[in-house]
């Protein structure tokens, strides 16, 4: 080990190399577990990435990307090994706005990037929770969502091209600019979603979109679920296809983040079942505005919503998006768990009535959160109150949530990957043979099984037994 931290200082600088105290207090502020890492390599470019894995390779040693350390998966746990901090890249390296590219790279934060394209007159549309640390490496590794899926679809959709770097230190630069590119595999799409398994992603093209010129948001109550659907597809053709957010709180969840401690203010009267914020970006703000307003009007009458308040200015949006983006409220019910599921719609709502009514009946003090974002068929789902925050108690609310929704055919993972985690439900989602192919590229890039090893898959000495 003497010689290879010698190595790789040699390589990235003594500053690119941290040790003891060092490392350990870069572990610090992850959302999930990371662990106490023996080495956080911090490379500045491409090539000492590359130098890095070469040498790790060598050796031997296994590697755990990392990037804003947002994830909740437990995708970035690094417990003695080597983490690799893309912190130091974090360069926009250019924008063009005629050709509606950004050129990054991976360690930029994605606030800094939207603000620096919404600056050039453009519009980078990913948008989260996590906007003011997640990276554009850790968004791409995990394919992210957010907020406008249902307009501009996930991270794998923003993605032009992308410059990795195998197990090995071999680079592979995919730097493609075109939306048009059908020569041969795409292989960029090996490594999106792929949580730093298959390769570390560096660079990236981003695909950018124009800018809106207008914005209009709405809070509505809904008293039917069926009506959610309902309503939800009205307004994607009343809007002609500038609806940018459908996102859905269940009445506890909106009471929670409308009630002190919170600072939100509810907008609209509680004692309805479903809360809807909905938002449409467009290009004329007197033409969008009155249009919006007419569709909402027209499910008034109909009866698809009871109740609406339109927000009137950008004040009054945000304070409506920040009831939205308080989940942090959800620790008020600690001991909670937190779930990121994907299903269709017509499937919601007999399953949370399942979840609900198998928490109750284990535990009868406990509570359940419910949001997010309907319109693209994910759910967080955060059960709460509960006796314990331990193993025991997790693996009993993994199979209450999970088996209602296996059964349904849905996803253990709309958005957050698989990580650690979710690692043992891989299975409830994906087929044999996927599975199995998945573990054909992965010994196929990464043979030696150096790359963030355990992560998504279980290790093959684990597979074989449970096989067994």
């Amino acid at each position: 080990m003497d010689d290879l931290v010698a190595n790789l200082k040699v390589a990235l600088g003594s500053s690119g190399v941290l040790t003891g105290p060092a490392a350990a207090e870069k572990a610090q502020g992850g959302w999930s577990k990371l662990g106490a890492p023996k080495i956080v390599l911090r490379p500045a470019s491409t090539d000492e990435v590359a130098q890095a894995l070469k040498l790790c390779h060598a050796a031997g040693e296994a590697i755990v990307p990392w990037g804003g350390k947002t994830g909740l998966v437990e995708g970035g746990e690094a417990d003695g090994r080597i983490a690799l901090s893309l912190d130091r890249m974090n360069k926009i390296e250019e924008i063009d706005v005629a050709a509606g590219t950004a050129t990054v790279q991976a360690g930029c934060v994605l606030q800094t990037v939207c603000e620096a394209v919404e600056a050039a007159g453009a519009l980078f549309p990913l948008d989260l929770g996590a906007r003011g640390s997640a990276t554009i490496g850790g968004n791409i590794s995990t394919n992210a969502g957010g907020n406008r899926v249902i307009r501009y679809g996930m991270m794998r959709d923003m993605v032009l091209g992308l410059e990795a770097v195998l197990a090995d230190g071999t680079v592979i630069s995919s730097m493609n600019h075109l939306i048009k590119n059908n020569a041969g595999y795409d292989l960029k799409q090996l490594f999106l979603g792929s949580e730093g398994t298959l390769g570390v992603v560096t660079r990236a093209v981003l695909r950018l979109r124009p800018k809106p010129l207008s914005q209009d948001t709405a809070y509505v109550a809904v008293e039917d679920f069926e009506q959610l659907p309902k309503f939800l597809r009205h307004m994607e053709r009343a809007l002609g296809g500038t609806l940018s957010a459908f996102e859905v709180m269940w009445e506890d969840f909106y009471k929670l983040v409308t009630t002190e401690p919170a600072k939100g203010k509810a907008p609209l009267e509680y004692g309805h079942p479903y809360y809807v914020l909905v938002e449409s970006m467009g290009g004329n703000q007197e033409d969008d505005s009155a249009r919006f307003e007419k569709a909402l009007m027209a499910s008034l009458e109909s009866g698809e919503v009871v109740d609406a308040v339109i927000a009137k200015n950008q004040a009054e949006r945000d304070a409506m998006w920040s009831l939205r983006d308080d989940v942090g409220q959800v620790a008020r019910n600690f001991p909670i768990f937190t779930f990121d599921v994907s299903l269709k719609i017509s499937d919601m709502e007999s399953y949370i009535a399942e979840v609900r009514e198998g928490l109750q009946a284990k535990w009868p003090e406990s509570s359940l959160m419910v949001f997010g974002h309907l319109g693209d068929g994910n759910l967080h789902v955060i059960p709460g109150s509960l006796p314990a925050h331990n193993a025991e108690t997790r693996k009993a609310v993994e199979q209450i949530v999970y088996a209602a929704l296996r059964k349904r055919g849905g996803s253990v993972s709309a958005e957050h990957g698989i990580g650690l985690e979710k690692r043992p439900y891989l299975g409830w989602t994906r087929s044999p043979e996927e599975v199995a192919l998945m573990r054909v590229l992965k010994a196929a890039l990464d043979p030696k099984n150096i790359l963030n090893p355990g992560k998504v898959l279980e290790p093959v000495v684990a597979h074989a037994k449970a096989a067994e």
